[in-house]
């Protein structure tokens, strides 16, 4: 083994072992000069330089960089991006992702690296990304294969699962900068595939009825089946939870029964514990009665026989729910709609994860308040629980139309009755009552309650004003007709705060600039890059 001994430009003497062969050392040397030159002038290795460095040897890499040689944005783009992935794959495993989710993103990454040929970080390109995904989404469907083009949520994660990654990448201070960082994932909401749907209660009760009486299908019975549909809808409990379940997970004994997940088997990673409804603790103890602690609550079969299972059961139950129709005309309107069918008319799904739906719909329907409605669905986001979780049907929404106000023509003659727009006769054999004050040029002032018309006025002395436009004295001289007090008139004198009866108000007179007696039509009239580089 031949070595290699020079000095940095830190000025400090390293020692690197080279190759057994001299003339490869000697190359090692000469090469390593350069690497030295480069990084005394901070500029990077140039194509060739690179090219070189991506194929030596792991340990004469890790020496360089140990030396610091190899900037860490260099060395990363030496090191091949398979040997990135194994040991971003075991980061994710070692913060507490599940392994199966782990191994998920790894072959989305995997597959796009395959299939733009990257090798090297220095390869990664953001317009080969985002042709590789199109060229995804518009690829034929194969009926051999069973292989089909990908919808948006699908191409979203794996540009998630690669931005993920190089973000890793640069926290990890293998890099500098990622070259994905400005792509975004598209609307989702433009190409919905797999939406799910919440179900009726008559749709569940018929569900429940149709497991509890039919055959044994995927290796669980049904008797079995119809209690795992309604610990599931009633607690929302998902499908890999159900199956992590034994007999120690559950409290029936407890004054209120609960369920306990794991926090190996949770989503979030965290133990949870649920309450039960006593009905359901009551039929959970007949069946987990002759089990052992440690022993499987439930048979639940694989994550792609659920769907079967629960698709053969509705179905089964679609069927004998037409097959109960009593006239021709009621048959045919049954196979019309879209009462416990897999898919509605609207494209919605009904699928094992629908009972999640429906037990956070279920929960806001019964007027469950919204935080209360999260924490049980065990979501970290409520927006999450209100808006993707949470359905509302077409009769719930004409409920909720139900109780605007009613704008036909009685309505519109109820609001003329009320004098805003018109007048109408009183209930008091047509007369109609209304409240006036009466402003005088003077300081005192009297009120009258009239009927019908202006025809009650003050007895005052007359004034130059009235004279000069020819009120007759009859008018003007007439005494006040009495009214019985209703409680609504006007104070008897101007004070400088006025009000009507009992309760007190400033007149509009401070709007005009007028005195505060001025007459109270007088005063109503008065009235504002960062740039990503790649």
């Amino acid at each position: 083994m031949w070595y290699l001994e020079f000095r940095t430009h830190r000025d400090t003497v390293r020692r690197l072992a080279g190759f057994t062969d001299k003339k490869q050392t000697e190359e090692l040397g000469r090469k390593v000069e350069r690497l030295i030159a480069c990084r005394a002038n901070r500029e990077a290795p140039d194509k060739a330089l690179g090219e070189w460095l991506e194929g030596l040897p792991e340990r004469i890499r890790e020496g360089l960089t140990r030396f610091d040689l190899l900037s860490s944005r260099t060395a990363a783009a030496s090191k091949p991006l398979a040997e990135h992935v194994a040991d971003f794959e075991a980061t994710l495993t070692a913060k507490g992702t599940s392994t199966a989710h782990a191994r998920l993103v790894a072959s989305r990454l995997n597959k796009i690296l395959d299939g733009c040929g990257f090798k090297y970080w220095s390869d990664l390109s953001a317009a080969a990304v985002q042709q590789f995904i199109a060229g995804e989404r518009a690829k034929p469907a194969n009926p051999e294969t069973g292989e089909r083009p990908i919808g948006v949520q699908t191409a979203n994660f794996y540009l998630q699962a690669i931005k993920q990654f190089c973000k890793w990448i640069v926290r990890e201070r293998r890099a500098s900068e990622s070259p994905l960082a400005h792509l975004q994932g598209q609307n989702v909401r433009t190409d919905r595939r797999h939406d799910r749907r919440a179900l009726t209660v008559e749709e569940l009760r018929r569900l429940l009825a149709a497991a509890q009486g039919g055959p044994e299908r995927y290796g669980i019975g049904g008797a079995e089946r119809a209690l795992v549909y309604r610990l599931a809808v009633e607690s929302g409990l998902r499908a890999n939870e159900l199956r992590s379940l034994t007999r120690g997970s559950f409290d029936l004994g407890a004054e209120e029964p609960a369920v306990t997940v794991e926090a190996a088997y949770s989503k979030r990673r965290r133990e949870d514990q649920l309450p039960l409804r006593p009905e359901t603790a009551a039929l959970l103890g007949q069946h987990l009665a002759n089990k052992l602690p440690t022993a499987r609550a439930f048979n639940v079969p694989r994550k792609e026989y659920v769907v079967r299972m629960l698709r053969a059961d509705l179905e089964f139950a679609r069927a004998k729910w037409i097959s109960e129709a009593r006239e021709p005309a009621e048959r045919v309107e049954r196979e019309r709609s879209s009462m416990l069918a897999y898919r509605d008319h609207a494209g919605l799904v009904a699928d094992f994860h629908s009972l999640r739906h429906t037990f956070i719909s279920n929960l806001a329907r019964a007027g469950v308040h919204p935080k209360l409605a999260q924490s049980l669905a065990r979501h970290s986001d409520i927006n999450l629980t209100m808006s993707r979780y949470t359905h509302t049907t077409r009769g719930e929404q004409s409920e909720a139309l139900a109780a605007l106000p009613d704008l036909s023509a009685a309505a519109a003659g109820e609001l003329r009755a009320t004098g805003t727009t018109d007048a109408a006769p009183a209930a008091n054999g047509g007369q109609n009552r209304v409240a006036v004050y009466v402003a005088f040029s003077g300081s005192e002032m009297s009120n009258s309650v009239r009927d019908d018309a202006p025809t009650a006025s003050a007895s005052v002395e007359e004034s130059p004003n009235e004279r000069s436009r020819g009120i007759p004295e009859k008018t003007r001289n007439s005494a006040a007709i009495p009214a019985e007090r209703t409680g609504f008139e006007p104070a008897d004198r101007c004070y400088p705060i006025t009000g009507l009866a009992n309760r007190r108000f400033r007149p509009l007179s401070h709007l005009s600039g007028f005195s505060r007696c001025a007459s109270a039509a007088s005063a109503a009239d008065a009235i504002p890059n960062r740039i990503l580089h790649i």
